[in-house]
């Protein structure tokens, strides 16, 4: 017998690290999972699931002006701020219970509490100590605080879920897929939002015509997005909080949102005591199987800040636990591949993409072709709006394959799921021209681009 308690013992209760305990108990394995919070990790409780419950709710606003093109006639609308957060508060908890359910059902054994790393193969957990064969850290990412003259009154994502009051007059500061989700989602639901960048442009490392055609459209929907500039102090008034912005401008608002980024959360895990090696902001390094430099420790998730998505937790989870336990029965051992990760912003319109960017195509494989559509989408034929949906292809010119595409339009993220099996399987521009599109949806704007269009760099 093992002299150890677990098999598998998982500090960290978010997507990677309930995926992991889960899938180890059912092969078998005595699994422990400590968490000192709710079950689902930032996803379920800050992140992922309410901010789109938050930007369906932002569309209704859009859906009601919009209807009167298509003759109906809908009243004056109003909303209830408080209404909404009860409704998501209800429905976090439903997933609370169903992640817990989940790994009670599995054989889970769940232990409340903050965990510190006391050796290579044990755990302490307030007064306790558990022992096991593998520790995972499995601890995700927290959003960094800003640091200026008066940042104790700011906010991160965290907490713009439960805002009290709703905030008529909404700063946001940072030019990342988080600032532009909820400086739109906070437009939408009717706040007055302006977002201050000190780049040149918002969403570094996506496509650039994405990220000129996002901003011209946020802009057109009424967001305030200011370029170049960022906050230098911020001061509390009677009258709410005055922002004192680089460009010599000021702003009194009511809330200000700084989602600057995140960095890995390892505050107090005890890496130091055990010598577990550190990269930048603190993530954990670890090897092709998520072994840290302590071999009886692995890490996965946020925490090492490979990427930073849901899905791909998900996908190093079951491909951790391949190698430590096995495949499932029949199965081949799951690999994780981070080539053509397909991810979505749910900024309003959405962006979806997946593969690399045209100047990124062009730095690895030199000549490419791009293709290039923008057009406005039916349905606004009749309802007044005049959000436009861009579409674009990348073809790397030596095969012919499709390596980037990206959408910026309704329901983007929907869309480009299915072309991200497409290209995973080396679909090429080809494949792509040869296939029937559905008519009439924006989605057959894919197959149909012919005419490639010259280099935007």
């Amino acid at each position: 017998m093992t002299p150890f308690q677990f098999d598998l013992l998982v500090v960290g209760g978010g997507s990677g690290g309930v995926r992991a305990a889960r899938m180890a108990a059912q092969r078998g394995a005595r699994v422990g999972l400590v968490e000192v919070g709710a079950l689902g990790g930032t996803c379920v409780n800050v992140g992922c699931i309410p901010k789109k419950l938050y930007s369906y709710a932002a569309h209704y606003a859009e859906a009601f002006a919009e209807a009167a093109g298509y003759g109906w006639q809908v009243g004056q609308p109003t909303f209830d701020w408080n209404l909404l957060k009860t409704r998501r508060a209800a429905e976090i908890t439903r997933l609370n219970g169903v992640y817990r359910q989940l790994l009670v059902g599995a054989g889970v054994q769940l232990v409340p509490g903050w965990a510190t790393l006391v050796d290579a193969r044990t755990v302490q957990v307030g007064t306790q100590q558990f022992s096991a064969a593998h520790i995972l850290l499995a601890t995700g990412g927290t959003p960094t605080a800003p640091a200026v003259p008066g940042g104790e009154y700011a906010v991160v994502s965290n907490a713009m879920f439960d805002l009290d009051p709703f905030p008529q007059r909404l700063l946001v500061v940072g030019g990342g897929y988080i600032a532009c989700e909820f400086a739109s989602i906070f437009n939408g639901l009717g706040a007055q939002v302006t977002q201050v960048y000190r780049g040149t442009q918002v969403l570094r490392g996506f496509d650039d015509d994405v990220r000129h055609f996002l901003a011209q459209e946020v802009r057109k929907a009424g967001v305030d997005l200011r370029l170049g500039t960022d906050v230098t102090a911020i001061t509390r008034q009677a009258d709410g909080l005055q922002v004192q912005l680089a460009s010599g401008d000021t702003q009194m608002v009511d809330q200000v949102l700084y989602a600057i980024g995140r960095v890995p959360n390892v505050q107090g895990l005890g890496l130091d005591t055990v010598g577990i090696a550190q990269g930048k902001d603190g993530a954990i390094e670890v090897n092709a199987q998520y072994q840290t430099s302590v071999p009886s420790i692995y890490a996965l998730g946020d925490v090492t800040a490979r990427l930073q998505l849901t899905p791909v937790a998900l996908g190093e989870a079951m491909a951790l636990v391949a190698h430590l336990f096995g495949p499932k029965e029949g199965k081949a051992a799951r690999q994780m591949d981070y080539a053509l990760v397909p991810t979505a912003v749910f900024t309003h319109p959405n962006i979806g993409t997946v593969g690399l960017s045209e100047a990124a195509a062009r730095q690895q494989f030199g000549k490419v072709t791009t293709y290039r559509s923008e057009f406005k989408a039916l349905k606004h034929t009749l309802s007044g709006s005049t959000e436009r949906t861009l579409m674009k292809l990348v073809v790397d010119d030596a095969t012919d394959r499709v390596v980037g595409l990206h959408m910026v339009g309704a329901d983007a993220g929907e869309v480009v799921q299915g072309f991200a099996v497409a290209m995973k399987a080396g679909a090429t521009k080809a494949v792509f021209d040869s296939t029937i599109g559905i008519h009439p949806t924006a989605a057959e704007e894919f197959v149909t681009m012919r005419e490639p269009i010259p280099p935007t760099i």
